[in-house]
């Protein structure tokens, strides 16, 4: 099972100081927090994708090409690719470039995005959000599949004979995880082809995500691409630890009622009840994490989000090291216990590159055997 930290990347004044960081100051930070991540032993660090404040990650390529070059291990994501509002054939050229780079550590989540202003920035109509997202994913699927491509949709000017480039590494898409809150047709979409299905369940009840997470299991079988506890999925949730849950509650409030995302609504203690936001010991987070197979199933993919809400980095690095040293340990080794063996391990290059080689190897054996019978 795979452990890692999403970031959205927003520009928050603290409000325990009122400092105010840049944004040059904010983007650094989120590059530190990311070779943090290595460092302490997390697997994965996915950005989000935002073109207005106050978040600053307008070009998630750029930021995860950076820091691909300074890592060895991480597999570098995102919390969000606006499949809605972004060109396909330019999401194509982008993420195969940086396959190339990373030496195949890439994958990413698509999303349509939930800030209605952006999509008339892009010359797109949020009312078509869902018809956007299926027909572009349409278009993106066949780049990284076919070396010429024709296609005709409603949303852009057809291609005709076109190939974009680089082709994928060795001739493998990066691995795409669909990711919606409460869209069934991304749910569907994600099991129509096989792909998996990330559901960042930081806003919902276990409710919610449980029937997310079923509806999408169910047709990933119904499509036929395995049982509904081999369907690939991944879950988010929010953590701030302390040594003592007290301690914790009281240094994370203020963050919390600010917050540009949750601030100004339910209290910390109605949002922790009712969602994944767990802000406590490290044992009441590796306890309510562990509760998320009970409604979700085994799955492959946990992301925490970390650096929200206007946190200093200091802070920030100070919980990755006691996610990465007390926390992500202890779920490795629980998560293990009972999961069964068909239960599949979340995609990397490295393991879709070697499933490639032993599907060729049974072909080649079974060549040579029909050779040699007759």
């Amino acid at each position: 099972m795979q452990f890692g930290i999403f970031t959205v990347g927003d520009l928050t004044t603290d409000p325990t100081t009122g400092r105010a960081v840049s944004e040059h100051e904010r983007l650094k930070a989120m590059t530190a927090i990311a070779l943090k991540a290595e460092e302490v032993g997390l697997d994965v660090f996915a950005t989000g994708e935002h073109h207005n404040p106050p978040f600053v990650p307008s070009s998630p390529t750029t930021m995860l090409g950076w820091i691909a070059a300074r890592t060895e291990r991480l597999i570098l994501s995102t919390a969000t690719t606006l499949i809605t509002t972004n060109d396909p054939v330019k999401i194509a050229e982008d993420f195969a470039m940086l396959q190339h780079l990373a030496d195949g550590r890439v994958d990413l989540v698509m999303g349509r995005g939930n800030t209605g202003p952006v999509y008339p920035w892009f010359g797109k109509d949020i009312r078509q959000g869902i018809p956007l997202a299926v027909e572009n994913y349409a278009l993106l699927h066949k780049l990284w599949r076919e070396d010429v491509v024709n296609f005709a949709g409603r949303f852009r000017t057809p291609l005709e004979s076109f190939t974009s480039t680089p082709r994928p590494l060795d001739d493998i898409p990066p691995f795409v995880w669909h990711g919606s809150i409460r869209s069934p047709e991304i749910a569907e979409q994600a099991a129509y082809y096989g792909d998996g299905f990330f559901h960042n369940n930081i806003f919902w009840p276990k409710e919610h995500t449980q029937k997310m997470v079923r509806l999408y299991r169910d047709r990933f079988a119904h499509h036929g691409h395995g049982t509904p506890e081999q369907a690939i999925v991944g879950l988010g949730g929010q953590v701030f630890m302390r040594a003592n849950s007290q301690d914790a509650v009281r240094e994370f409030r203020p963050y919390f009622d600010n917050a540009p995302v949750y601030g100004h609504g339910p209290s910390l203690e109605e949002f922790s009840a009712e969602t994944p936001l767990t802000v406590g010991s490290p044992q009441q987070v590796i306890e309510k994490t562990l509760s998320f197979r009970e409604y979700a199933g085994d799955y492959q993919r946990q992301l925490f989000l970390m650096d929200h809400a206007g946190l200093p980095l200091k802070t920030v690095l100070e919980q990755l090291d006691i996610l990465g040293e007390q926390v992500v340990p202890v779920l490795r080794r629980e998560f293990a216990i009972g999961r069964p063996a068909e239960v599949p391990d979340a995609p990397t290059h490295a393991s879709l590159l070697a499933e490639r080689h032993g599907a060729q190897s049974v072909v080649q054996l079974a060549e040579t055997a029909t050779a040699q019978s007759s």
